[in-house]
Order: C-alpha cells, then structure tokens, then sequence
C-alpha cells in the first residue's frame, strides 16, 4: 500500500501512518484493500496508540541483552518471620491492631490485578470467572467479593476494591460482575479500569497480527498497574475517599488473606513505601522472584536472573541463602505513587519469549507449537529501587498462597481446590475436631467454609461447637 495514498484516504492519521513506514513495518497494511471501512478505522486507531521508535528500541534491548540484570553487592533482606514464641505473637496481634484501625477508618483500598485471560486453564474469559470454590464451585471473582464484604462487616467499614482489567477482558469482566449482583458489594465501590497494551513482535522485530485488521496486543504487564493508577484517574478517587494505602495482589491466589490487618500493622508501623509478603522457596529450582538486598535498596530477582551457586547458596544452618519467595502482594502507600509520578519515574519493560497464534504471510492463522514472539511487560516489583523504606512478611504457604496459572498439574484448579479443602481442615483440626488426613497430608473428604461464615481460624473456633462430627463433607 502506498504511503501518500494512505494519508490523502485518512489525513487526520498522517504522522501514524508516516511512523509504520519509518519503523519498516508496513506489512500490517497488506490487506489493506481486503478489509472493510471499520477495519480500516480499526486498525489505524491501533496504530495511533502504538509508540513504533519505542517499540524498536525494547526489541534491538532484548536482543542485546546477554548480560545478567542484576547489578550490584546482593544479599538477603531484613524479614519478619512467622512468629515463633509467645513474644513474637504479641508483637504480630500489636501489628494487628494498627492493621484493623486503619481498616476501620476506612484508609485500605483493595487492587486486584486482572488483566489476563484464562487461555493456559482452557477458560473462555478472565480468569476471575474461574468456577473454584470445593464444594460451592463459586467463582475466584465471588471468593474475593466475599471476603471483602466480611471484613467490611468485621470492622464496620468500607473497603473500595479497584479492578484493573485489560481492553481484551474489560468489558466482559464488568457484565459478569452486573449479571451476578457484584456479589452482594455496593456498586459504588467497585471500580474497574484498564491497563496500557503493548504490541507483541516476531523474532525479526516485526508486529504480529491475528487478522488482517488488528495487531496483537497483550497487557502490559503488571508494573502498568502504576501508571493506569494515575493515568485513568484512580489515585485521585482514592484520596478522594480517603484511601492512604492501597493492598495489591494478583486475581489467580485462591488463599489470598484480602485486607490482611496484621500485614496493614506492618506496613504502617514502619511507615513503609511498599511491603511484600514471602514464603520460603520449595527448592532452590522453584521458578518464583526472590526478594534480596541490592546496594541496601530491596530488589526482586527474577529466578532466571540467580547464578546457579546463588540459587543453591546455604546459611550456615544449612537453608537456603536465598529463600524469600515472592507472592505478589503487596501493600503501597498512596503518598509514596504520588512521589513517584511528580518525578516522572518509569518501570523499564522485560522481554518474554511466548508462543502467540497470529496470521502468516498469507493471511492464514496459525497457532505455533514452539515460542514465536516476544511480548514486552513492566513488573511493578520494580518500583522497589525507589523506596526508601519497606517491609518484608514471611507468611506461610499452604495458608495464603495458592495461584491458579496451569490447566493441570502444579497451581492447577485441582492443587487450589486441595489447598482450599486443606486450609478449613487444619482449622477444624485446631478447634479440636478430628479431620482425616491421607499420605500425602491431604484432607480425605471435602470441606468448604464461606468467609461469610468465617474469615479464619480464630473467627471460626468461636462459631462452632467441640461436638461436631466430620463425615467427609462440610459446607459451612
């Protein structure tokens, strides 16, 4: 397709289409004289959001990137660990009581990241739509609703819960919300807004298209949290409600503690930019960001990143060196954002190597066996190198971490499911009712416990009585 033919068709789109021929991408007007008027609007709108010299600067980056991104004298954080003593669980319920006075004063807004699709679980829509719950089968999106409204009850309060979705999932995960009531929530405090899109490329460096009339693109990872926060208006709407912190966590953790007070406590008592929780690695190999010390500034390090001896580096103790596993969640201050937004900072974006079905050469789709693009995302660990103060918590696995990303296998429905079913039984067990276990230290049986009725242990060993009989199921 001519250049000057396009721009006398649509001048208003001159400089756009002036930077696909600069950036030698002119293979996405191929079909230009197949596709209808719409399709043709559509696709140069597309191409009015895309930064092409931006673009090509991330792509000629990645190729170049041979050498490790971790720069600096590297050594593992300050942690609060699990309590361990009577001493320790004092300091953790004083913790607790600075968490549930900011809930109280409503000062904590819930943000969770729910940008994907469900592609890898084989679900058709977000993955938040996710039917999980053991016995209920209700939905990752309902569980969440549900422990926000019963911790809003808990401490009579609101707590404004901030959906950041993707144009690709948006506005099926508004009407799904609608269609189910928003779960018993208050419209108004449910707020939805997009993150930024970014173009995926061939190994060549060129965009990837899925039809004649679109480009691929993807979202731009969760590090486009921070600027969405800003850019759709929504750090303005929580200083307008009050909002001094925000809990960040990502949509797929099925045993994720919302609001968690004793977390809150942390983070405020420090006075804290940011703080992440942790939990001890299952083995050095396990492919999760470990949280370290750089230069004294924390930092996650991707487990690519770690050098076969860090990954496997001991104490003297004999444990793992490096063992403070991130779980993305995380609480940061609003004061800290704005800081951050007035000096104009932003996150650098990361290459990732993926398989992406797209069209050929001759407009045919086809959906790759093996890794043909590379996709671009900003993380938003890695704000960290501008906090001056954070706050690591080591919390415990099988309590608060269970993320659905895989159809079978490990974090699958199947693993969340048992881990859901596992955490109710070690609270039945607690409160002093016998719950089978098998070999593998799985509960025999299935047992689900609504966070209407409990939202953990403590809250439950005062409902129920020291005479109730488990038969291998229990809905409460």
């Amino acid at each position: 397709m001519n250049r000057n033919t396009l721009i006398k068709e649509y001048p208003r789109y001159n400089k756009h289409i002036n930077d696909v021929f600069e950036a030698g991408q002119t293979h996405i007007f191929k079909w230009w004289n197949e596709i209808s008027p719409p399709e043709k609007k559509h696709l140069l709108e597309q191409i009015a959001s895309i930064d092409f010299p931006f673009v090509r600067k991330l792509f000629n980056d990645s190729i170049q990137q041979t050498t490790r991104v971790v720069k600096g004298d590297m050594v593992p954080p300050q942690i609060i660990t699990i309590p361990k003593d009577i001493f320790e669980c004092e300091i953790a319920q004083k913790a607790r009581k600075i968490g549930e006075n900011a809930l109280q004063k409503g000062e904590i807004a819930v943000l969770t990241v729910a940008g994907g699709h469900g592609t890898r679980l084989g679900v058709n829509g977000p993955k938040g739509t996710l039917p999980i719950a053991p016995i209920s089968s209700k939905t990752i999106f309902q569980l969440h609703a549900e422990k926000i409204c019963a911790t809003q009850q808990k401490y009579h309060t609101c707590i404004p819960w901030y959906i950041m979705t993707s144009e690709t999932n948006d506005l099926v995960t508004k009407t799904f919300f609608q269609d189910n009531q928003f779960f018993g929530l208050d419209p108004s405090q449910v707020c939805f807004f997009t993150q930024g899109m970014f173009p995926a490329v061939d190994f060549q460096g060129k965009l990837l298209m899925d039809s004649k009339s679109n480009v691929v693109m993807s979202p731009n990872g969760h590090g486009g949290t921070i600027v969405a926060l800003k850019g759709k208006g929504i750090l303005e709407d929580m200083k307008r409600r009050g909002i001094k912190n925000i809990f960040y966590h990502q949509v797929d953790n099925v045993l994720i503690k919302i609001a968690d007070p004793v977390f809150i406590g942390y983070h405020l008592r420090d006075k804290a930019d940011v703080s992440l929780k942790v939990v001890k690695k299952c083995h050095p190999e396990e492919k999760v960001g470990v949280v370290v010390c750089v230069n004294k500034n924390l930092h996650l390090v991707e487990y690519s990143e770690l050098s076969r001896d860090e990954m496997c580096a001991k104490n003297e103790d004999g444990t793992l060196k490096y063992n403070a596993g991130s779980i993305a969640v995380h609480i940061i201050s609003i004061d800290f954002l704005e800081k951050i937004h007035q000096k104009g900072e932003s996150l650098p974006y990361h290459a990732a190597v993926k398989k992406v079905s797209c069209i050929n050469e001759n407009g045919n789709m086809i959906n790759p066996e093996k890794s043909n693009a590379i996709k671009f995302e900003s993380f938003i660990f890695d704000v960290l190198k501008y906090v001056k103060k954070g706050v690591v918590m080591e919390v415990v696995r099988e309590e608060e971490f269970s993320p659905v990303k895989n159809m079978e296998g490990e974090n699958s429905p199947v693993t969340a499911k048992q881990d859901m079913v596992n955490l109710f039984g070690r609270w039945l067990r607690n409160a002093g009712i016998s719950i089978p276990i098998n070999s593998q230290n799985n509960v025999i049986g299935l047992i689900e416990i609504s966070p209407h009725f409990a939202l953990d242990e403590e809250e439950l060993k005062n409902k129920i009585g020291k005479n109730l009989q488990f038969n291998g199921f229990l809905n409460l």
